[in-house]
């Protein structure tokens, strides 16, 4: 019986399928409107502008409150305002840091800080207690100066991964010169300006910018209006108006030729690159869903994307090609962006280029616009299933005077968008004329192969966006890499005394993200020996051991793992107490690349590649002779070293105190125990 059901359903669905013209594409059904529902407003007597959307489906609520000011520009301080954001909810008058915390953790809710605003969501029925915290944040911060430094600790350090990081520099180039310094986007925190962010020009912030008649409070959930107002009017409604000032910006306009913008990445193997520029796009342009569309299928769109299909798939350049088209109410920008090989990079930029105009000049096909236009709304259909998108969304329609269904027609003017809307919008926000065309990386090869890309030379730039300034000295006549490398090898002690050090034992301390390590390292250079143990409150973490032809790794929460063939030769290649004795020889290969400058002093670069053809770049002072950085290449990440110190033992001067930034990890080292020529016994290297 059951094999003759089978069959009949078989027999149905052949003849159902049968009746299926399958040589057209079935008519797509109407776009549902989304059921947003209308958001309901009232002000309070402070002029505080409140926003409910009441759903009713869960008993939670959460609770936005953002202000409504201008950008300020913040100058030789910049990075306060962002500062005051996230210091508000570290202490009030009532209450610390941990009793905020604590009180927000008991009830199961949430409360977070942000640029000029707070967010809170919670059950209904912890309504009152998260809201009286809520409450007291608001209107009752002090700042307090333990919280202000350890902000600022935490900042700087944060800065001093972004500046060996390309993506970062990149970034920072690009706010500069699409915006320019005497705009807000275009201004850059450093470790400078956070020097000069002071707990007296956070406060001014918040007296003068913190005012409930700019401010806007969105309620969504399980509240109705006469709740809503009852909440408002009881946490909010003793907030103090004032007057807060207004601040107008210069339009921005594109260059009016190509810009290259250069900034180096020592041992860079690939250049982090961006084709970008200002436009004049924001919420309320009419052709904004037909441009959101374009970028979709130009480079939003993920593995679609054009720019994706192109520099990866076809061309192999990279393992990401993507584009942006950010709106705002007083500029937007349009990004095109991939990291790329670095003999790449001039390549990438044409065919990025290539792909912009195509967008200009063909119409898409139905089929990438109904995949993209799928994608689009499967996004949007998600989003709306988060509170904080639900409060973004009915924020905007009241702050840009969007109407009232803007989001709820969302599907349907996204299913009116044709091939001529895409192609009108893309001839509209694409240009491949007067752009900032931004590459970190390898500099001297960008320099050459990037300037065809301009009708003006290419512009050198720091990790701030600023010109580079030729203030070091130029190379002494004569002078080689192998001259450089022996004047270090003198510096230290000398090649007799180094040469006489044949095992050696090292502690360092290294702090990592606000934690303490020891480091434990035995060299036995005869036998071929080395130990390295990493350890945290008297715990192993690892310990690396190479004994003659044998090595391992033994890691307690990794497991344990042999070394063997080319990965135990290279690791016995490391044991070496002073590596610059084998620059000399054979196995590497030395190439002096200029001179450089680093806290104003000059400094030799030197590029270092060994048997393996792994390259780092080394820079030497040149009065003192010593090595001062050290860049290397790990993988994906970039290894740099900056050298801040030497102790002398024996008549020889060591490395006492390093800075080491490894991708976002930033480790200080400090040297605590060096014994030279020590004997070893066979358990040490077991």
């Amino acid at each position: 019986m059951r094999k003759l059901i089978y069959i009949l359903l078989a027999l149905i669905s052949v003849n159902a399928f049968g009746q299926i013209d399958r040589s057209k594409a079935p008519k797509p059904k109407p776009a549902p409107e989304i059921q947003f529902k209308d958001a309901q407003t009232f002000e309070l007597d402070n002029g505080l502008k409140v926003i409910l959307v009441e759903d009713h489906k869960l008993p939670v609520l959460s609770v936005n409150l953002s202000l409504d000011v201008d950008p300020v520009l913040e100058k030789d301080a910049a990075g306060y305002v962002s500062a005051a954001g996230s210091l508000v909810k570290t202490g009030t008058k009532n209450r610390s840091k941990a009793q905020i915390d604590e009180a927000v953790d008991f009830i199961g809710a949430d409360l977070l800080a942000y640029d000029n605003g707070l967010y809170g969501s919670m059950l209904k029925k912890h309504a009152d207690e998260l809201l009286s915290v809520f409450q007291d944040v608001l209107l009752n911060p002090t700042f307090p100066k333990e919280e202000f430094d350890k902000y600022i600790t935490q900042l700087k350090t944060g800065l001093q991964t972004q500046k060996t990081s390309p993506a970062d520099i990149a970034k920072n180039i690009t706010k500069v010169y699409n915006y320019g310094e005497n705009h807000p986007y275009g201004e850059v925190v450093t470790e400078k300006t956070a020097d000069n962010i002071t707990i007296e020009k956070i406060k001014d912030y918040y007296n003068t910018y913190y005012k409930p008649n700019v401010a806007y409070l969105v309620m969504v959930g399980d509240v109705t209006l006469k709740e809503a107002k009852k909440l408002a009017n009881k946490y909010f409604g003793e907030w103090k108006r004032g007057e807060v000032p207004t601040h107008t910006y210069k339009t921005i306009d594109r260059p009016k030729n190509n810009q290259v913008l250069l900034a180096n990445k020592d041992a860079a193997t690939q250049t982090y690159m961006f084709v970008t520029y200002p436009v004049d796009f924001s919420l309320k342009s009419e052709d904004l869903m037909a441009a959101k569309v374009m970028n979709a299928i130009l480079g939003a769109g993920g593995f679609s994307g054009r720019l994706f299909q192109n520099l990866r798939e076809k061309n192999a350049w990279t393992y990401g090609a993507y584009s942006a088209l950010s709106s705002d109410e007083l500029r937007g920008d349009f990004q095109a962006y991939a990291q790329v090989t670095t003999q790449a990079t001039d390549s990438a930029v044409v065919e990025i280029f290539h792909e912009m105009n195509r967008m200009k000049d063909e119409l898409v096909s139905e089929k990438d616009l109904r995949q993209i236009k799928n994608n689009i709304a499967g996004s949007f259909a998600r989003s709306i299933e988060n509170p904080r998108n639900v409060a973004r969304y009915a924020l905007n329609i009241q702050k840009y005077g969007l109407p009232a269904d803007f989001y709820r027609t969302y599907l349907t003017k996204l299913e009116a968008v044709t091939p001529e809307d895409v192609k009108r919008a893309a001839q509209k926000y694409l240009f491949t004329d007067g752009v900032n065309i931004v590459a970190v990386g390898d500099l001297e090869v960008l320099k050459k192969s990037m300037k065809k890309l301009s009708k003006d030379a290419p512009i050198i730039l720091n990790e701030n966006g600023q010109v580079v300034k030729n203030t070091a000295m130029a190379i002494p006549a004569g002078l080689t890499a192998e001259k450089v490398v022996q004047d270090y090898i003198n510096a230290i002690g000398g090649e007799a005394k180094l040469k006489a050090i044949q095992s050696v034992k090292v502690t360092n301390e290294m702090a990592v993200m606000g934690m303490s390590m020891l480091q434990e390292v035995k060299m036995n250079i005869p036998k071929q020996q080395l130990s390295q143990k990493q350890m945290m409150n008297g715990q192993l973490l690892s310990h690396t051991v190479i004994n003659g032809d044998k090595g391992k790794v033994v890691s307690p929460m990794a497991g344990n793992k042999e070394l063997t063939g080319e990965e135990l030769t290279k690791a016995k290649a490391e044991i070496k107490i002073f590596p610059e004795l084998d620059y000399l020889t054979d196995d590497y290969q030395l190439k002096l690349l200029g001179v450089d400058n680093i806290e104003g002093e000059s400094v030799y670069k030197v590029e270092v590649k060994n048997k393996y053809g792994e390259t780092s770049v080394e820079y030497y002072n040149a009065k003192t002779k010593l090595t001062q950085k050290k860049v290397s290449a790990q993988g994906q990440a970039t290894v740099t070293i900056l050298v801040k110190n030497y102790t002398e033992k024996d008549g020889i001067k060591y490395p006492s105190e390093m800075d080491i930034t490894a991708g976002p990890q930033q480790v200080k080292m400090t040297l605590k125990e060096l014994d030279f020529n020590p004997t070893f016994n066979a358990a040490d290297f077991e």
